[in-house]
């Protein structure tokens, strides 16, 4: 109930916004001012992912638009948990309940960038989506920038995805897949073909994460697997008012509580998946230590990670857990690409630890992890966390990645490689889209290389686009823009 109130209210909001501008009552972009875009997104929470990849959008937008021509302003729901991020972006605080203030800052802007990957679905969270779809429809129906970059859609609820195809329709999607891309055309919303934007992102130096690793007990030989775990059956999160009352009054749903009025999914069975999937995972990693001499990390790449990671770190006699609560997002991905193998049911931490070229497998709830594992022709590396043989899949699965880790670094490497030239393409899909809503707006002019579309990249990346960048590049060409 509490989840309708959010959309008819959004909706209303959006209605409301669009009047105001047939009224002439909204401010337009005028030329010789800078352009202003709210980044829309998932941050201040210590998500690791959700902050990777929008860093990374700040550095690819501000690169193509120039750095004089615009002003940035990110969301955050904790400034505390995003200070020193976001190099020379504004940081908006958003709240729990944020319709008005949606209402309010969009139309401050110039534009909006929708950030979040899971942008369209119910599998976490129907108010995230009405976020997304709120923050795109606010400023579509002002006639302003409208981007949802670098995004996936899934199953949404019948309300959430006719607000999707109702709001979104003057909105340009740049989804990360084409399943995404069939999904929105259904709806009657525009998209192009992108892909995640935390290709690029440079960490800290390979010596802090192998020194970090020292610093909790490693002997700077062994081989090091990290597990990214998660607690895949606590989702969807819903706003209900009624436990919030009840948790109020009498201390009801207090282990199920997100935050506010959003709680997680939660129930006898709900608690016997979540046994089963910790139980599978400890079970096949301690088996594979015992046949292989490796050293054991457990990461949380995102705070709400901690609780599965200290109880599978429990169950395998207390193995080091490193948490987004004690490391930043540029101590963590060093510390991810310092290590030998990873089994992750985070997707960004696969993504991330990639260009570090670190075998990986997946232990998916949805189809983000299958997806890549698909792209990168490794569909042998990915399990369902709900499976029933779990346990035995990835102990089969730690054994491919420990026996054939250089084959499945060139498969990593090759499709680090391609989707940096996708993320390149994708930012000139976003180049023509300034220029479609603003035509004064002072673009580019002449011929660029692919390579000129993305933000400046680190020696690494350079090092794999030498050494896997024949076939991917083939056709890639340069970009020419008209002068």
């Amino acid at each position: 109930m509490m989840d309708f109130v959010l959309e008819a209210w959004v909706s209303s909001l959006i209605e409301i916004t669009k009047l105001s501008w047939m009224l002439g009552k909204s401010k337009r972009w005028q030329p010789g001012e800078k352009l202003k875009l709210l980044f829309a997104g998932y941050n201040g929470t210590r998500n690791m992912g959700s902050d990777v990849r929008v860093e990374e959008m700040l550095r690819q937008i501000r690169h193509i638009l120039g750095a004089k021509n615009v002003a940035f302003s990110v969301m955050s729901q904790n400034f505390d948990f995003s200070r020193g991020y976001f190099e020379g972006t504004r940081q908006a605080h958003l709240p729990d309940i944020f319709p008005p203030f949606l209402y309010r800052e969009v139309p401050q802007h110039d534009g909006v960038v929708a950030c979040e990957g899971s942008m369209f679905k119910s599998k976490f969270a129907n108010a995230l989506t009405t976020m997304m779809i709120g923050s795109l429809g606010i400023a579509a129906a002002q006639n302003k920038l409208s981007v949802g970059y670098g995004a996936e859609a899934g199953h949404m609820d019948p309300v959430i995805a006719k607000m999707c195809g109702r709001y979104c329709r003057e909105s340009l999607i740049l989804t990360r897949n084409e399943e995404s891309r069939g999904l929105l055309r259904e709806l009657g919303v525009p998209t192009e073909l992108g892909t995640d934007t935390a290709w690029t992102f440079e960490p800290l130096p390979a010596e802090y994460g192998r020194q970090a690793l020292r610093d909790v007990g490693w002997d700077g030989n062994k081989p090091v697997l990290v597990v990214c775990p998660i607690n895949p059956f606590e989702w969807p999160v819903k706003a209900s008012l009624a436990k919030f009352v009840l948790w109020k009054v009498a201390g009801a749903y207090k282990h199920s509580q997100y935050r506010s009025v959003y709680f997680h999914n939660s129930g006898p069975e709900a608690a016997r998946a979540y046994e089963h999937y910790l139980t599978s995972i400890a079970n096949a990693v301690k088996a594979f230590r015992e046949q292989r001499n490796v050293f054991v990390i457990i990461v949380a790449t995102e705070r709400l990670d901690a609780r599965p990671a200290r109880r599978i770190s429990e169950s395998l006699g207390g193995v080091p857990v490193l948490t987004s609560d004690a490391y930043d997002m540029y101590q963590l991905v060093s510390i991810l690409r310092s290590c030998t193998m990873m089994a992750s049911s985070r997707y960004h931490g696969i993504v991330t630890s990639m260009p570090g070229l670190v075998a990986s497998a997946g232990i998916t709830m949805d189809e983000r992890i299958r997806n890549l594992m698909a792209e990168r022709g490794h569909e042998d590396l990915v399990m369902n966390v709900d499976d029933g043989d779990l346990e035995g899949r990835l102990l089969v699965a730690l054994e491919k990645l420990y026996k054939q880790g250089d084959l499945i670094a060139d498969g990593i490497g090759r499709t680090v490689v391609k989707n940096l030239r996708v993320m390149a393409r994708m930012g000139v899909y976003f180049e023509e889209e300034v220029q479609r809503r603003y035509p004064e707006f002072p673009t580019r002019k002449g011929e660029w290389g692919w390579e000129d579309y993305l933000p400046p990249i680190s020696g690494n990346l350079r090092g794999l686009m030498d050494r896997y960048g024949e076939s991917e590049m083939a056709g890639a060409g340069r970009v020419q823009r008209a002068v």
